[in-house]
């Protein structure tokens, strides 16, 4: 009954997915994306992470395979999402505005060298927004995960990877993708194959 419309979901999946593997520009941003990461983490720096809905689980999964482990048994690298302390969330979104939850954060944990990763699909989340403002003025860098426009992220963001598509779930299939890729790759540069 759904036979083909999984088929083309599949196949959806697949074409943003080959548009990513041709972008050579959008490689280079993950490529550099890895080294920055790599050497933040190698100068003792942190790497945080910030979404909404999916793009928060994102953040999670994302942080949690740099703080517990990848593919190695390995020394866990400092490496947190920022929407995980509920009552600071909701503390702060009541107290202040929803829209300053990780600008916050950012203020009291991050300092300069650390990176932050913000995941929006749109590109225009108010509250990473802030949190990207935050940043640039604490000397924190910003990597930004969003969709083929980028929003308001792509031009405050040191580093872009905006996934060639407009849908937001195989926008979300691709950040996790390249989330993988940088994990991995970060893993081998700091403790090897």
């Amino acid at each position: 009954m759904y036979h083909s419309r999984i088929k083309d979901i599949i196949k959806a999946s697949i074409t943003v997915k080959e548009q990513l593997l041709q972008d050579d520009s959008l490689l280079k941003q993950i490529e550099t994306s890895v080294e920055v990461i790599t050497n933040a983490f190698k100068n003792g720096n942190a790497v945080y992470f910030a979404g909404n809905g999916g793009s928060a689980a994102d953040a999670q999964h994302l942080a949690a395979e740099f703080s517990g482990r990848f593919y190695k048994d390995r020394k866990a690298l400092p490496s947190d999402a920022l929407h995980c302390n509920s009552s600071y969330l909701t503390a702060v979104a009541n107290d202040y505005s929803y829209e300053v939850i990780y600008s916050r954060l950012l203020e009291g944990l991050a300092k300069k060298g650390d990176v932050l990763v913000g995941i929006s699909t749109s590109g225009n989340s108010k509250n990473i927004v802030k949190a990207f403002e935050m940043a640039e003025s604490m000397g924190v860098i910003t990597i930004a995960f969003t969709g083929e426009k980028g929003g308001q992220m792509k031009s405050m963001a040191n580093f872009v990877i905006n996934v060639p598509s407009n849908t937001t779930p195989r926008i979300q299939e691709s950040h996790i993708l390249v989330g993988h890729i940088i994990c991995e790759l970060v893993e081998e540069n700091i403790f090897g194959k």
